[in-house]
């Protein structure tokens, strides 16, 4: 089995010079990085990670637990982040909590177990014990996808109520007065009940009438959207406006308007919160709020990086969560005195 001084006689040159290209990959020039991994795969070598770690404390590795990878905002956030931590020569362990706080403090332990040097986690609510182990082991951690300046955790996100609120002054704005939510339950996650949050508290200062607003909490599904849309305008046909705190709800409600025949956006507004690849490109496409998804996966590694290698820096990194309007939102509809609906001007 080939060893580090097989690869630097073979790439002609110094053990130290590989180990260099392994462990600080941009301290070394493109050429010798070239010539180490052609040596590399020539050998066939693979580093022996137990005993590197031993030896330089630093397992080259980072955690990251999210509530799930069926939802491409978190997989592209992995994808984001895993590719700046190649750059500098570590690897990205993965896992899945299912919005489940007692698995998540579960997987967490085990990637602490595992000697990984950061870990990053989404959002601030966390078990307890999550930050007491992170605390006690002086483990650099951030928090994700949720800004919060007064929490007293690292954190790279955005507001996420800011984002709702302004999608949903931006409804108001064209004349919309009667509001259909279609949420997942705020007890799922800090970001959901502050999207919540923001779209109520828009209606509530533009003096939308509680009487007009009509909420239905459902499961983060497809199918679950289409059931919440097709109970709101049976029971309130009257609306013009969904406001959903996912595209994934959104994408749900569209479908079911498709198929109840109802027209978005002339008889009703459909609008989400993510920005998910396939909205663009639905008919109508979706209006939602952008996730600055790669931003955050970059800022990740970036603030872990730094941390481990002792830099300081703030501990609160605040990125933009913009409103994308596309065709699934436009004026309120109105009645006219001869009962045929018409659009608000």
């Amino acid at each position: 089995m080939a060893i580090l001084a097989d690869v630097a006689r073979r790439a002609g040159v110094s053990p130290a010079t590989v180990s260099r290209v392994l462990n600080h990959p941009t301290k070394v020039s493109a050429e010798i990085r070239e010539r180490v991994a052609h040596a590399m795969t020539e050998l066939d070598y693979v580093r022996d990670g137990a005993a590197r770690a031993l030896a330089s404390r630093n397992s080259l590795t980072i955690g990251h637990v999210v509530p799930t990878l069926g939802i491409g905002i978190f997989a592209a956030g992995v994808e984001a982040l895993q590719r700046r931590l190649e750059e500098f020569g570590y690897q990205l362990l993965v896992a899945a909590s299912d919005y489940d706080e007692r698995k998540e403090a579960r997987q967490v332990r085990a990637l602490i177990e595992r000697g990984v040097d950061g870990i990053a986690l989404v959002g601030h609510r966390h078990a307890p014990e999550v930050y007491e182990m992170l605390r006690s082991r002086r483990l650099p951690y951030v928090n994700s996808y949720q800004f919060d300046g007064r929490n007293p955790h690292p954190c790279i996100g955005f507001d996420n109520r800011s984002g709702a609120f302004d999608l949903t002054r931006y409804l108001v704005d064209l004349g919309h007065r009667a509001f259909g939510i279609v949420t997942a339950p705020p007890g799922l996650n800090d970001r959901i009940a502050a999207r919540l949050k923001g779209i109520l508290d828009c209606l509530d200062e533009r003096g939308i009438a509680a009487s007009a607003r009509h909420i239905v909490e459902v499961p983060q599904t497809i199918l679950a959207g289409r059931g919440a849309a097709r109970a709101l305008l049976a029971a309130h046909p009257d609306l013009t406006a969904i406001c959903c705190t996912t595209d994934t709800l959104a994408v749900g409600t569209l479908c079911e308007c498709r198929e109840l025949g109802i027209r978005v956006p002339e008889h009703v507004s459909v609008a989400g919160f993510s920005d998910l690849e396939i909205v663009s490109q639905l008919d109508p496409p979706l209006s939602t709020v952008r996730i600055p998804t790669d931003q955050i996966g970059t800022r990740i590694a970036d603030f872990l990086l730094d941390r481990i290698a002792g830099k300081a820096g703030p501990d609160k990194i605040e990125l933009e969560a913009s409103v994308v309007v596309r065709g699934s939102t436009g004026p309120a509809r109105v009645v006219t005195r001869s009962g045929r609906p018409r659009r608000a001007v």
